[in-house]
């Protein structure tokens, strides 16, 4: 089934909605709100895929350390998914739109019933205008926290998943670096961008490098993985730098923004 074109897929992780402290960037969370809204009074549909919860929970849990057991991860993901709706829904509601929540574990997808019904649901919040917001369901889910054999690994794979899932026209992946380099930007200042690829191989995987940020959990690597499995069903992939939301004004239009992942 072909994509429609009018539809976004966008993926924003912690590293982009926290501080060095480890506290919501609200300044980030209202230019997100506020570029997602006129991008949707466009014409586009925009579902957004958000990390955070547990880097949000733990903050207000006061943790001083990253969790490390199951119960406190899930502990901290139910506080901080409901902080995190709680912005989204300030934000967007600031620029007059509406907002729905979806938490998935892998049997949503996995379960042919359950994820025609998830269709279903997302085809029907995007008809009536509603923007909606999507994340792992954390604080029940021990398999997508810890796991090796896992269906999502990440949001990044999370958000390529929900892009094949609802026939989006482009995936857009914020990252906290600018795009996909020739060598690690953060350790080689002489990184060179690499705007636009056809194929990801063996080769472009080389470079990928390892771990992201300290306050997320997905590095270059899993980009690529979520990258190949959207541009293998023909979307478009691109991966930017999410301190800048308004870079979506430029993809929507063609003009280069980040790294292209060419649809196949």
């Amino acid at each position: 089934m072909k994509p429609y074109q009018n539809r976004i897929v966008v993926k924003v992780g912690t590293s982009t909605l926290t501080n060095e402290l480890g506290k919501s960037d609200l300044r980030c969370f209202d230019r997100l709100a506020c570029v997602l809204s006129d991008i949707q009074n466009m014409g586009y549909e925009v579902i957004l895929v958000s990390s955070g919860a547990i880097a949000v929970g733990r903050n207000k849990l006061k943790m001083k350390t990253q969790p490390t057991s199951m119960r406190h991860k899930q502990a901290a993901a139910a506080v901080g998914q409901c902080s995190i709706m709680f912005l989204y829904d300030k934000f967007f509601g600031d620029y007059d739109k509406t907002i729905g929540q979806i938490l998935l574990n892998a049997e949503d997808i996995e379960q042919e019933e359950k994820k025609d019904n998830l269709i279903n649901t997302f085809d029907a919040l995007l008809e009536m205008g509603v923007i909606p917001i999507v994340n792992e369901n954390d604080s029940v889910s021990y398999t997508e926290i810890e796991s090796n054999d896992r269906l999502f690994g990440d949001n990044d794979m999370l958000s390529s998943v929900v892009a094949v899932l609802c026939r989006a026209s482009k995936l857009v992946i914020f990252s906290d670096i600018d795009g996909f380099y020739n060598c690690d930007p953060r350790l080689h200042p002489d990184a060179k961008l690499i705007e636009e690829i056809d194929k990801i191989d063996d080769e472009v995987y080389k470079l990928a490098g390892g771990a992201g940020s300290r306050r997320g959990t997905g590095g270059m690597r899993t980009k690529l993985q979520a990258a190949a499995l959207a541009t293998s069903q023909g979307i478009d992939t691109i991966i930017t730098n999410g301190k800048n939301p308004a870079a979506l004004y430029n993809i929507i239009e063609g003009v280069p923004v980040g790294t292209k992942f060419k649809a196949q």
